[in-house]
């Protein structure tokens, strides 16, 4: 008897620690199932910089106990309006958005604030849509920063090349808007002034042409890095002394800068711009008042 009792005893205890282990796993289940989700759309994995960006969201969101979805629109306006589509089909909760282009982007923008999902921009702006933030560098110091360096060096006196970043891009309008503003006063002549949307292969290209078009250059500022590396290859294949100075400091750049072969370059903090967007969202999302504009700080790299 004694011993159909002890059986009975730790019969029953076996099922209240089996069926404490059944609901504390559906309690995890159930929160995680209740796992906020943050959409990211990035105008392309294909640039040092937006990577950067990404990895910075991506530690902050899982910090702050998000899951959050990345998409590459791949520098395709179609392609990112397909992205926001899917997030909001996937039940986002809140869109971070870097614009392939700041006049098409406006039509993702809408979709998402039609389903009533908040939207973040990211180093680039929107020129429509409802953008509850938006965290970037200030582009336009930024272009100045470069511009003045370059009228210090030269003696307010040279002619330059301006490569600017994809047309109708935020980025690429301010720092063009920043460096001619630099410029302003002094006797430098922009010879040659081309878009090679950020884009290395493209830099090292369009460089070449204007380097057969153009006798005499002092120097060159590329709205971005991989522009700039792509036109310092073209420059070094002539041998002609021609300063570079780029902008977004990614890592090659920085070493380029190190090595003395890149002028300068302007040091954004992509971690910091994916960083800031993510608890951005967390407060928007928390019902919390955020600045309408997050500016992310600047300096120049030249050593």
């Amino acid at each position: 008897m004694k011993k159909v009792l002890s059986i009975l005893m730790v019969a029953i205890l076996l099922m209240g620690v089996l069926a404490g282990c059944a609901t504390q796993e559906k309690a995890s289940e159930a929160e995680k199932e209740g796992t906020k989700k943050i959409g990211l759309v990035l105008s392309t994995l294909n640039n040092p910089f937006f990577v950067t960006l990404k990895e910075g969201a991506e530690a902050k969101a899982k910090e702050l106990g998000y899951e959050m979805i990345i998409l590459d629109s791949q520098d395709d306006p179609s392609k990112e309006l397909s992205n926001v589509e899917d997030l909001i089909t996937r039940g986002v909760s809140v869109i971070l958005i870097n614009p392939t282009d700041s006049n098409t982007v406006g039509n993702a923008i809408k979709l998402a604030n039609d389903a009533k999902i908040p939207v973040l921009t990211l180093d680039r702006g929107a020129n429509s849509g409802e953008v509850v933030s938006h965290i970037a560098s200030d582009n336009v110091a930024g272009g100045k920063m470069a511009g003045e360096y370059i009228v210090q060096k030269l003696g307010k006196k040279g002619k330059v090349v301006e490569l600017e970043g994809i047309p109708g891009a935020s980025a690429a309008v301010d720092r063009g808007t920043g460096f001619n503003k630099a410029l302003e006063g002094t006797k430098i002549e922009v010879v040659a002034k081309q878009t090679a949307n950020f884009n290395r292969t493209e830099g090292l290209t369009v460089m070449e042409n204007i380097l057969q078009a153009q006798p005499e250059i002092d120097a060159v500022f590329a709205h971005n890095d991989e522009m700039a590396l792509g036109a310092l290859k073209a420059i070094e294949g002539t041998g002609r002394k021609i300063m570079v100075v780029g902008f977004d400091a990614t890592d090659d750049a920085v070493a380029a800068v190190k090595e003395g072969k890149l002028a300068a370059t302007v040091a954004q903090q992509p971690d910091k711009i994916g960083s800031l967007g993510v608890e951005t969202a967390d407060k928007v999302l928390k019902g919390e008042s955020v600045e309408k504009f997050i500016p992310v700080e600047l300096r120049l790299v030249t050593e």
